[in-house]
């Protein structure tokens, strides 16, 4: 009889108990997987960042805006190669559970300096020529039901008023980690409105997108473009992209930290679950380990055979939990969207998640297994033989 063999009946003397431990650890394995998606989602922003951009806001705060007139300033500066800016908008559609980006733009150089949002060239010509149109993502048409040609009807929160857009255009992502739930709309046609409706407004802009000609720049051309305004009325600050993006993610540390420590309470948990019942299995089966030792089984061979006991109950906990986590994840991310509209848009279970929770579970259960193989060593063959449980 081999050890995997021993391994494997030693599980079935008690099927029921090793079945609660499976299913046990597959709800903490499903809990971590979703709760990991969920803290990925949150930085899909910062993980899309492009190295080669840089943003300009006022150094105050994003919520007030730039001069116009800055572009052109920019531009001349050593090491850009590109510069175009945007606006939110920050309208809804429908109600507030309507709610998806939407940036005013200049369109020409923001889907020049954003090539990652792909579209033919047809829809491009279209969204130039239309100050009404506008370029919607791939999910966001899919979620609404839209297509080039619909006119998208938005109530504005910032801008008061109603507004139309035509559809001119529904791009697709470079990949899984470009934002398809954007509506980029015409700066112009908002400016114009803006002229009537908040004029002091008029003519700014609420931050600029710089590219620059190599990544290693960015800190020498983030210095350049906030010295070109110091000490004026609307000074900038400049950072990456992927700063930029951490900055929001940073509005939220508290809930993911939270999310963090969670993470590792369920881990503790899976430890407790996992070393509980193997304790309990060592314990009823002192006297028969006594004996498999006045036999001539080595120190390494009880080492194995707990060991492997805990690296199989916890396997198949693992794949049950994986099996469980990839259609709740889709349930998860349907209640998400029906709650919170799309304030995850990047709610996606990867491999490299599935991976990290099996992972962890058979590390967890290497450790797990730590206590009754140090429990059977330390006690003595004689101990374990007048043993009477």
């Amino acid at each position: 009889m081999t050890l995997g063999t021993l391994i494997v009946r030693n599980l079935r003397r008690h099927t029921f108990r090793v079945t609660l431990t499976a299913f046990g650890i597959a709800t903490v394995i499903l809990a971590f997987n979703l709760i990991v998606t969920t803290v990925r989602a949150w930085y899909a922003g910062v993980e899309a960042s492009v190295p080669n951009r840089l943003i300009s806001r006022h150094a105050a705060s994003l919520s007030i805006h730039l001069p116009l007139a800055y572009r052109d300033r920019i531009a001349t500066l050593d090491g850009v190669t590109g510069v175009t800016y945007a606006n939110w908008f920050g309208g809804v559609y429908r109600d507030a559970k309507g709610f998806f980006p939407q940036f005013a733009v200049e369109p020409a150089s923001f889907l020049d300096l954003h090539a990652e949002l792909s579209v033919t060239e047809e829809e491009r010509q279209a969204f130039l020529s239309d100050r009404r149109g506008c370029v919607i993502g791939h999910r966001l048409a899919a979620l609404y039901g839209w297509k080039v040609g619909d006119v998208i009807a938005l109530k504005g929160t910032i801008y008061p008023g109603d507004w139309e857009f035509v559809v001119r255009g529904v791009y697709r992502g470079a990949d899984a980690a470009t934002d398809e739930t954007w509506m980029l709309l015409r700066w112009d046609y908002m400016n114009e409105r803006r002229q009537q409706i908040d004029p002091d407004r008029a003519g700014t802009v609420g931050w600029y997108v710089i590219r620059i000609a190599d990544p290693s720049l960015a800190g020498s051309v983030s210095r350049s473009v906030d010295a070109e305004f110091a000490n004026s009325t609307a000074e900038t600050r400049t950072e990456t992209e992927q700063a930029f993006q951490a900055g929001f993610v940073a509005m939220s540390g508290a809930i993911i930290g939270a999310l963090k420590l969670l993470a590792i309470v369920l881990n503790g948990v899976t430890l407790l679950v996992l070393a509980n019942t193997l304790v309990m299995a060592v314990r009823e089966r002192t006297k028969e380990l006594a004996v498999l030792r006045t036999l001539g089984f080595r120190p390494r061979h009880l080492t194995a055979l707990v060991t492997g006991e805990a690296l199989l109950i916890a396997g198949l906990g693992s794949a049950l939990g994986i099996a469980i986590t990839i259609p709740a994840t889709y349930i998860f991310g349907a209640l998400v969207a029906a709650k919170l509209g799309n304030f995850f848009q990047h709610l996606t279970l990867y491999s490299s998640t599935l991976l990290l929770s099996a992972s962890v579970t058979l590390c967890i259960a290497v450790c797990a297994a730590a206590f009754p193989i140090m429990t059977i060593l330390r006690d003595k063959i004689a101990e374990g033989l007048r043993h009477a449980g």
